[in-house]
């Protein structure tokens, strides 16, 4: 008989990674007219349907800004039908090169300009763009050029002014007092979570303070301090021609500039969610578009699951609020209820007194806590 002997198998590659692991991406980088734009791609394009393309704030990569938010299991209903593009504005990909002194770094504008170069290398046709902070506004920018490339847009913390004479001066005299991070973390977090200086402010001061591209961050920072005026007019011919989905954290250093956005935009076509489940309202914002057909809520009723049809769904499930009344967005009825990231069950049912603030953009770059949803507002 003939002798059996062990083998070792190595597997090369892992069929499944463990869920602290994020599924890698392959990067890319292509050139432009205004220099190399760096991006990551995951998943596979889908026929007839659009890449999913993001895009940062400053101070942030993609990685920082939105792999958490994509590694959530509810997004990963949205995900496996797309392809995901994840851009990073120049310099500031891991382990960029910092740009040699005098290097004139591109306007949010030619930012902008640089997505066709890359839909263009990808042969990708069309997109749904997520944005946050100044990456918000590059999305807008670039959708007002191409509108036809872009079928949706999730604007968050968006501001579509460029500053006035006041804004300027106060930035001008910040500069003087204010180190490039401290100026930076104002703009990602409210004046009370910086009184408060909590872990997480901690965090972002310590990896922006020991970033080794710092110079790279600050150039950035300045093309968006010296962005120009998108001029949305409500019925008018500037405005933005897909869906859109404004999105704004509660007491967020830009809530005011959000409130006025919607104002200003087509209320046929644009939604407006403050402090609710980021994901559910993504999926139902996809939905509408026709690329979801029916979508499974995991809130189990008696042990089985639920189908909604969005149509129905959409008004009574989800705390987005049509721009009915100019600035003053409408409140529908039933909202789902708010949990806060890294608060437990007890502390998202405090009332409204009770609830700590929190910048929109980073909730999606928060891990864990409580249910461990890193989508909600």
């Amino acid at each position: 008989m003939t002798e059996l002997h062990e083998v070792q198998i190595t597997e090369e590659k892992p069929l499944l990674l463990p869920p602290s692991q994020p599924v890698p991406g392959k990067k890319h980088s292509v050139e432009t007219p205004y220099g190399l734009v760096a991006f990551t791609v995951h998943g596979t394009p889908k026929p007839k349907r659009p890449a999913i393309l993001t895009y940062h704030d400053v101070g942030l990569n993609h990685q920082s800004c939105f792999e958490p938010l994509f590694r959530f299991e509810d997004m990963q209903e949205i995900v496996k039908n797309f392809v995901v593009v994840h851009v990073d504005a120049p310099g500031m990909e891991e382990g960029a090169p910092l740009f040699p002194l005098g290097y004139q770094y591109p306007s949010l504008d030619q930012l902008a300009d640089m997505i066709p170069c890359i839909l263009q290398y990808l042969k990708f046709t069309s997109i749904i763009g997520i944005g946050v902070g100044a990456g918000a506004y590059i999305l807008a920018r670039y959708s007002l050029s191409h509108p036809d490339t872009v079928e949706g847009l999730v604007l968050i913390n968006i501001d579509p002014n460029a500053k006035g004479w006041m804004d300027w001066a106060a930035h001008k005299l910040s500069g003087l007092t204010s180190s490039i991070p401290e100026m930076i973390l104002a703009h990602l977090f409210s004046q009370e979570e910086l009184s408060g200086c909590t872990e997480l402010v901690q965090q972002y001061r310590e990896a922006l303070v020991g970033a080794p591209n710092l110079s790279n961050i600050q150039l950035y920072w300045s093309s968006y301090n010296t962005r120009r005026d998108l001029n949305f007019e409500r019925g008018g011919d500037v405005t933005l021609k897909c869906p859109v989905m404004l999105v704004v954290g509660d007491q967020a250093p830009h809530e005011d500039a959000v409130v006025e956005c919607n104002s200003k935009l087509d209320p046929t076509q644009t939604s407006f969610l403050k402090p609710g489940k980021l994901t559910e309202a993504f999926k139902y914002f996809v939905q509408g578009m026709g690329y979801i057909p029916y979508i499974l809520d995991r809130k189990l009723s008696m042990g089985g699951l639920l189908l909604h049809d969005a149509p129905v769904a959409l008004p009574h499930r989800l705390a987005v609020q049509r721009s009915l009344r100019g600035r003053e967005p409408v409140p529908l009825p039933h909202p789902v209820p708010e949990q806060r990231v890294g608060e437990p069950p007890a502390a998202a049912a405090a009332g409204p007194g009770e609830r700590s603030p929190h910048h929109g953009g980073l909730l999606l770059s928060r891990g864990g806590g409580g249910d461990g949803d890193a989508s909600r507002l």
